[in-house]
C-alpha cells in the first residue's frame, strides 16, 4: 500500500461568510465580513458592498480575532476569594451559584434602598441590544440608580441638540466635494478612519485640509497646515472667525436672515472678539486667525469634521455651539458638500424604538436618582444622605471599565476597592475594574452574539449576526440579565424576551427589517443637502443662537490654565491632554499583545523647550503630577507637542501601566458648561524626572 493510500480522506473544510458589525465607539460604525471555518472565526474583514466602509478596517478590528480568541479571555464566572485591599485573587464557581448569590445580595438591598445599587456601562459595546435592552429593563424594574452617560460625548452633544434641534451634520461621503475641510479636535486617520478617506479624495482634487487640534497628530501632518491651539480655546477661535467674517462681510446674509434665530445679539458678541485677544487666548496669531477666516468664507463648498476631543474641557458645550454656527453664517449648508459633522446620530432618532427596547414603563412611576458616571469616584466614596440619597452599596459593571477610564482615578479607585462595596463586572477579560470585583461574569464578544447597530458617523443602520457559538461559558449580557431576574424571582415577561424579538423592535415599521436581516444594514433615505432651505429641527426649523436653557454661547475658559488659574499654573505650569493611543480604543484593546507591542509603552509626548528647561532626555522615565495623584511614563521628545503643553497618550490599564497608574491619575472630576459631562483635557501637571 503507497503511502497516498493510507492517507485517511478528510471531508472538505466547512467555510462560510456571516455578516456583522463594529461595535466599538467610533463613528465609523463598519459593516463586517467574517468568515467562519469548521465553527471558528478566521478573518475579520470590511465589506467592499457598504459604501463608507468600503473594504477597509482600522488596525484593532482587522485583528478582532486575536481579541475573541485571546489566552487571557474569561470564559467561566469567577469569585473574589481576596479582601479588597489585596492582591485579587480569584476562584472559578457555577453559573448556577454566582447567578444565587449575586441575586440574594441584589435583591436584599432592592427591598432596603433600590437607589444603592448602581449599573456602571458606556460602550464597550454600541449595540442596541447587548448594551442595553434587558439591562435597562432589569435596573427598571428594581428601581436602582440611572447612570448619567456623560463620560465621552454629552457636552458636545446636547451643544448639537441646543444649535440644530438635533445631532444632525452631513453625509460622510459629501466631504469627497469639498473644496476646504477644517479637522477640528480629530485625529483622523486614528479615530475615523473611513472619513479620512473622503477627505483625501478632496486632498488630491485640489481641496485644502486644515487640522485644528493642540496636537500634531498623524492627522496634522498629512494637511496642508496646522493650528496648534492651547486646549479649551476652540471657542474663542471660533468667535474670532465670526468677527472675520462680520467685518469683512463675507457673510450670507439671506441664509442668516432665513434660517438663523437671534443672530444680531451673536454678532454683538463676536465683534468683542478682534484676532489680536482671540490669538493672544489661543495661542496663535493674529495673522493665522485672519488667514483662516478668509479661507473658510472663500473655498465654497466648506465643510468641518468635527469631533469630540475638542469638548472636553470645561467650556466644551459652548465651544460646539459656536463652531456649528459657523456654517450657517456663509451659507454653506446650501451645498452637499458644505456644512458640518460632529454626529449623525439624529438622523437615527426616528427610526430606533427606545421606549419599545428599555421599555421605561418598568420604573412604574419613580423617578431614580441620576449618578453622573464622571463623577463615579465621588459617588462611591459618598456617604449617603441628604440631596445625594443613599449610599451606593452595589455596582454592576458592563461595557466598561471605570477604573482605567473614569477621571481622577485615585478616587475611583478607593471607591472601588471598599470593603462594603458588592461588585459584579460582565466582562471579556480581568481588566482594572475587574480585579475590584466581588464576582466577574464572562460575557460574549460581538462575533458571538446578534446585536444592532446605529453610527454617529454614518446614516446606516446595522445588524451583527452571531458568527460562532460562545467560548467557554460566556453569555452575551442579555442573557446574563435574564438568567440574574430568573434568579431574583422577577417574572415579568418583559425580562425574558429573545434577543431575536428585541432585535424586531429596536426600528420602527419605516426600517426595512428583510433587508437589514439579508443584507445586514439598510441606508436612512435623505436629501443631499439636507439644510440647502433651511428646515434645521428645530421648533421653528431655525438654527439657535440664543438657547432658553444655555443662553447665549461664548468662550468659558478652562477650570484649569494659565490664563484662568494662575497660582495653580505655579505649580503645575504645563498643560495635558490625553489623546487615545492610535491602537488603542479608550481602554479596548490595550491587552491585545500585537496592538501593544506597536504602543511599546505609555509616553508622554513633551516639547523640547519645556524638557530642556527640565533638564529632561529623550526616552527617559518621567514623573507627571498634580495634586490628585502622579504616574510615570516614558518621555518622547517629539514635533507632536507644542510649548507648553504635553501628550499623555492613554487609555493604558493602571496594571499594564509603569508605577499601576495611567493618564487619569492627574484628570479630575470637574464637568463641562453643557450637560455635565468629563473634562478630561483641562487639567494642569509638573513633570520631573522619575525616581530611580
Amino acid at each position: 500500500m503507497s503511502t497516498a493510500d493510507a492517507t485517511p480522506t478528510l471531508p472538505p473544510a466547512t467555510v462560510r461568510t456571516v455578516y456583522g458589525a463594529c461595535p466599538h465607539d467610533c463613528p465609523d460604525t463598519c459593516a463586517l465580513q467574517i468568515t467562519v471555518q469548521d465553527g471558528v472565526a478566521i478573518k475579520v474583514q470590511g465589506r467592499s458592498e457598504h459604501a463608507s466602509t468600503h473594504g477597509a478596517l482600522c488596525t484593532k478590528v482587522s485583528r478582532y480575532t486575536e481579541r475573541t480568541y485571546h489566552p487571557e479571555r474569561l470564559l467561566h464566572p469567577m469569585k473574589r476569594v481576596s479582601a479588597k485591599h489585596e492582591a485579587p485573587r480569584f476562584v472559578r464557581v457555577s453559573w448556577d451559584e454566582a447567578l444565587q448569590d449575586i441575586a440574594a445580595r441584589l435583591k436584599d438591598i432592592a427591598a432596603r434602598a433600590p437607589e444603592a445599587i448602581l449599573p456602571y456601562h458606556y460602550a464597550g459595546t454600541m449595540g442596541l441590544i447587548q448594551g442595553g435592552s434587558i439591562a435597562n429593563r432589569f435596573f427598571h424594574t428594581l428601581g436602582a440608580s440611572i447612570l448619567d452617560e456623560t463620560i465621552c460625548a454629552s457636552a458636545g452633544a446636547e451643544a448639537l441638540n441646543a444649535t440644530y434641534g438635533s445631532r444632525v451634520g452631513m453625509h460622510l461621503r459629501h466631504f469627497a466635494q469639498s473644496r476646504l475641510i477644517l479637522i477640528w479636535g480629530s485625529n483622523s486617520i486614528a479615530s475615523n478612519l473611513h472619513f479620512w478617506t473622503y477627505a483625501n479624495q478632496a486632498k488630491r482634487a485640489g481641496a485644502r485640509l486644515i487640522c485644528i487640534d493642540p496636537r500634531r497628530t498623524e492627522t496634522a501632518e498629512k494637511c496642508h497646515q496646522h493650528l496648534a491651539l492651547l486646549p479649551g480655546t476652540d471657542g474663542a477661535l471660533a468667535l474670532g472667525l465670526m468677527h472675520q467674517l462680520i467685518t469683512h462681510d463675507w457673510l450670507d446674509h439671506a441664509y442668516i436672515e432665513a434660517h438663523v434665530d437671534d443672530w444680531p445679539l451673536l454678532r454683538e458678541r463676536a465683534l468683542q472678539w478682534p484676532p489680536e485677544r482671540t490669538a493672544e487666548v489661543c495661542g496663535l496669531t493674529p495673522e493665522e486667525v485672519r488667514q483662516l477666516a478668509h479661507d473658510y468664507a472663500h473655498s465654497a463648498p466648506a465643510a468641518i469634521r468635527l469631533n469630540y476631543g475638542m469638548q472636553r474641557v470645561r467650556g466644551g458645550g459652548n465651544a460646539v455651539r459656536l463652531i456649528a454656527l459657523l456654517p450657517c453664517l456663509i451659507g454653506a449648508w446650501k451645498h452637499p458638500a458644505g456644512g458640518l459633522l460632529l454626529s449623525a446620530s439624529g438622523w437615527a432618532a426616528p427610526f430606533k424604538n427606545s421606549q419599545a427596547l428599555n421599555r421605561p414603563e418598568l420604573l412604574r412611576g419613580r423617578q431614580p436618582r441620576l449618578i453622573n458616571m464622571s463623577a463615579v469616584g465621588d459617588a462611591l466614596l459618598h456617604s449617603g444622605g441628604g440631596s445625594f440619597g443613599p449610599r451606593i452599596e452595589a455596582v454592576v459593571v458592563y461595557n466598561s471599565n471605570p477604573v482605567a477610564v473614569a477621571p481622577d482615578s485615585s478616587r475611583v479607585v478607593a471607591g472601588f476597592q471598599r470593603s462594603d462595596l458588592f461588585t459584579v463586572v460582565l466582562e471579556h477579560f480581568m481588566t482594572d475594574t475587574a480585579d475590584c470585583a466581588d464576582y466577574v461574569l464572562p460575557a460574549t464578544t460581538q462575533l458571538e452574539h446578534l446585536d444592532v447597530h446605529t453610527s454617529y458617523g454614518h446614516t446606516d443602520l446595522l445588524r451583527n449576526n452571531p458568527a460562532i457559538a460562545p467560548l467557554g461559558e460566556a453569555k452575551p449580557n442579555t442573557q446574563i440579565f435574564r438568567e440574574l431576574a430568573r434568579a431574583m424571582g422577577l417574572d415579568d415577561p418583559l425580562l425574558q424576551e429573545s434577543d431575536e424579538a428585541l432585535a424586531a423592535q429596536a426600528f420602527t415599521a419605516e426600517v426595512d427589517q428583510a433587508a437589514l436581516r439579508e443584507q445586514g444594514f439598510w441606508s436612512i433615505p435623505l436629501p443631499d443637502a439636507p439644510f440647502a432651505q433651511g428646515g434645521f429641527p428645530t421648533a421653528n426649523g431655525k438654527v439657535q443662537c440664543l438657547s432658553p436653557q444655555w443662553g447665549l454661547p461664548d468662550h468659558v475658559p478652562n477650570y484649569e490654565s494659565a490664563r484662568s488659574s494662575p497660582e495653580l499654573a505655579q505649580r503645575y505650569p504645563l498643560a495635558m491632554i490625553s489623546p487615545p493611543a492610535r491602537n488603542f480604543l479608550n481602554s479596548s484593546f490595550v491587552n491585545v499583545k500585537s496592538l501593544r507591542d506597536i504602543e511599546a509603552e505609555p509616553r508622554l509626548e513633551m516639547h523640547e523647550q519645556d524638557a530642556a528647561a527640565r533638564g529632561l532626555a529623550d526616552g527617559s522615565m518621567v514623573r507627571i503630577f498634580n495634586e490628585r495623584g502622579s504616574l510615570v511614563c516614558r518621555l518622547a521628545l517629539n514635533a507632536r507637542a507644542r510649548p507648553g503643553v504635553v501628550n499623555g497618550l492613554g487609555i493604558w490599564w493602571h496594571k499594564l501601566s509603569p508605577g499601576g497608574r495611567n493618564v487619569n491619575a492627574v484628570t479630575h472630576q470637574g464637568l463641562t458648561d453643557i450637560a455635565a459631562g468629563a473634562t478630561f483635557y483641562d487639567c494642569l501637571v509638573q513633570v520631573e524626572a522619575a525616581p530611580t
